[in-house]
């Protein structure tokens, strides 16, 4: 029963960020709550065994999305209503520019830009977070960004 109210508290304390962590990854805020449903089904299985939930939680995120970006299926069928539109931000000209850019980067290159640069974690424990060398966070970093450096829809923005 304690680690039932540890884990509630958990969800309620870390939701919202998690949320945005997925939505990051995702670019879309329905496939964004189903990853972090899933992510924390998961972890509520684990829950007694885990010593950092947070981290284990964003780890369980990210290696949930790259494997449904593997798949390409996401147990959705396409319907005929139309979502709402999104709230562009007005204060921030290219805003959306760069976070399509971002979303057109491959699964991993993403996952790592959005954990440095949204998240603001160390090269290392992005490592840590997606099981590899922090060598290989700093290869993906650099090319995802030289990716976005000559990323067409970001150039013709910037130059306006």
């Amino acid at each position: 029963m304690a680690d039932r109210a540890l884990f509630d508290d958990f969800v309620v304390s870390r939701a919202d960020r998690l949320l945005r962590t997925a939505y990051l990854l995702t670019r879309d805020w329905g496939v964004a709550e189903d990853l972090l449903q899933e992510s924390l089904a998961k972890a509520w299985f684990a829950w007694p065994g885990i010593e950092e939930p947070e981290a284990y939680v964003r780890r369980v995120l990210v290696t949930t999305y790259t494997s449904w970006w593997r798949r390409r299926w996401r147990r959705e069928l396409p319907s005929d209503d139309l979502p709402d539109r999104p709230v562009h931000d007005e204060g921030h000209p290219g805003r959306e520019e760069v976070w399509r850019a971002v979303g057109r980067l491959p699964a991993r290159q993403r996952a790592v830009i959005v954990l440095r640069f949204y998240e603001d974690l160390p090269v290392s424990e992005v490592a840590t977070l997606l099981g590899c060398q922090e060598g290989t966070v700093k290869s993906q970093t650099a090319k995802a960004l030289a990716k976005l450096r000559v990323d067409e829809s970001i150039v013709r923005e910037s130059h306006r």
